[in-house]
């Protein structure tokens, strides 16, 4: 559904009376467009440590404007604060600011960029990750990056992001997938976010079809942001098998044949779910997104043993069974990306969602669980926790609960499906075993949760 408020703040009597009251003015977020060929459609800066000298080496391939900031020499353009072009993505490398005085070069780099930056601009600082650090003043320094890059978040305006990138040892060449998506309108609904990178073998060989070749499951997938997912992982090259439940077949059926994929309808948990799954699928899969899930919204003192027993059996024990089954019969693929769509409630927790909080953060410790042994095979596991998603389930949301769910975040607006599926289309790509056992937030930065 529309928001009414965005429509009335960007409109030119709007934004003159949202000012004058004192009221915040959220953008509209510009978010990726059929045709769009690069990454980064204006200037890039990089600036900082010797990571920097990584980026450059591709950073051709996401813009052709590539302007360089600080004391370090660079064969990019030089910008100049006040004279060059307004920026609509920046790369700062932090991962040699060891000690406490060097943290001054976050303020002396970024301050003179806050009043330059474009309309929707995405930042992305790198660091090293504090926990491989044997120096305690080097991790200290290191984890301070975590404070600065959130708060600063926070402080962007019209519709900017920033998120921190830790890079592992031997995970420098795997740098450009995660720019081509945080420095991308791909990310436009994901600020404040701390991502841990690690070395891994497979990459990607055509940006314009990264998944081209692979076979991706996607379960819950007849309409909402499953239909959203199963769309962008086409776009992206994957052959798409969509599962929802047998009422969901028309729509499940007619969204599988507009994209050229196959449809299961199939209960989940049915005590043979997963026998049947594996029989569906003979020729394997190469991704599994486990979007199926419900609400039973009761506060504890009146949640029946009914409603909380069918989340608990749909959003947490249906994934595990039928990951495991994947697992023992083959049917999932050695380099393998499983997606468990998980919520900042799993993180956070909400009033009135004991059953849906608690099956949203098992996905998260799943993922975090399963991840190391799942490492053996080059398979990775992740968890995408949205915040407030504009679908048919919120349209139903009471009104003033729904303008706070929208406007409790750093980007002052609800998220769209598109925002969640660009997520988990990115954490399908080859080169995002890198990216395992965690959970990536898009939620515009909100206010609930870590």
């Amino acid at each position: 559904m529309s928001d009414r408020y965005i429509e009335f703040a960007n409109s030119s009597i709007g934004h003159r009376l949202v000012g004058a009251l004192g009221l915040p003015t959220p953008v509209r977020l510009e978010r990726w467009q059929a045709g769009r060929l690069r990454p980064v459609e204006g200037a890039l800066l990089i600036g900082g440590g010797p990571l920097a000298q990584h980026v450059n080496a591709f950073a051709n391939r996401l813009t052709d404007a590539i302007y360089s900031y600080g004391a370090e020499p660079s064969m990019a353009t030089e910008w100049i604060p006040g004279h060059g072009p307004k920026l609509k993505a920046v790369v700062f490398d932090a991962s040699d600011l060891l000690q406490t005085g060097q943290l001054k070069q976050l303020r002396e780099f970024f301050q003179p960029l806050m009043k330059n930056l474009d309309h929707c601009a995405h930042l992305v600082i790198l660091g090293r990750d504090p926990q491989t650090l044997s120096d305690p003043f080097a991790a200290s320094a290191q984890r301070a990056l975590e404070g600065f890059s959130r708060s600063l978040a926070k402080e962007l305006r019209s519709g900017g992001t920033l998120q921190l990138i830790y890079v592992g040892d031997g995970a420098e060449d795997q740098l450009e997938g995660p720019l081509r998506f945080f420095l991308s309108p791909k990310s436009a609904f994901v600020s404040g976010q701390v991502i841990r990178l690690n070395a891994c073998a497979t990459q990607v060989s055509d940006w314009t079809r990264p998944l081209a070749g692979r076979k991706a499951l996607v379960t819950g997938a007849a309409r909402g942001i499953g239909a959203s997912i199963a769309e962008t992982l086409a776009r992206d090259g994957a052959d798409v098998i969509l599962l929802d439940v047998p009422p969901a077949k028309n729509d499940l059926d007619a969204l599988a044949a507009r994209l050229g994929g196959k449809s299961i309808t199939l209960d989940i948990c049915a005590e043979d779910a997963a026998t049947q799954l594996v029989e569906h699928l003979p020729d394997g899969v190469d991704i599994v997104v486990h979007n199926a899930g419900i609400t039973r919204d009761k506060t504890l003192a009146n949640m029946t043993p009914d409603f909380w027993d069918a989340v608990l059996a749909v959003n947490l024990n249906a994934p595990q069974v039928l990951t495991q089954a994947l697992l023992d019969s083959g049917t999932l693929r050695d380099n393998a990306r499983v997606i468990l769509l998980a919520s900042i409630s799993g993180i956070a927790g909400n009033r009135g969602q004991t059953n849906y909080a608690a099956s949203k953060a098992g996905l998260i410790g799943l993922a975090q669980a399963w991840a190391p042994s799942l490492l053996e095979r080059g398979i990775s596991i992740n968890a995408v926790a949205p915040g407030f998603i504009e679908t048919q389930m919120t349209a139903k949301v009471p009104f003033g609960l729904r303008e706070a769910g929208r406007r409790m975040s750093s980007l002052g607006q609800g998220g769209l499906p598109q925002d969640v599926a660009e997520a988990v289309a990115w954490l399908a790509q080859p080169g995002t075993g890198a990216f395992t056992g965690q959970a990536l937030r898009v939620c515009g930065q909100s206010v609930l949760g870590a």
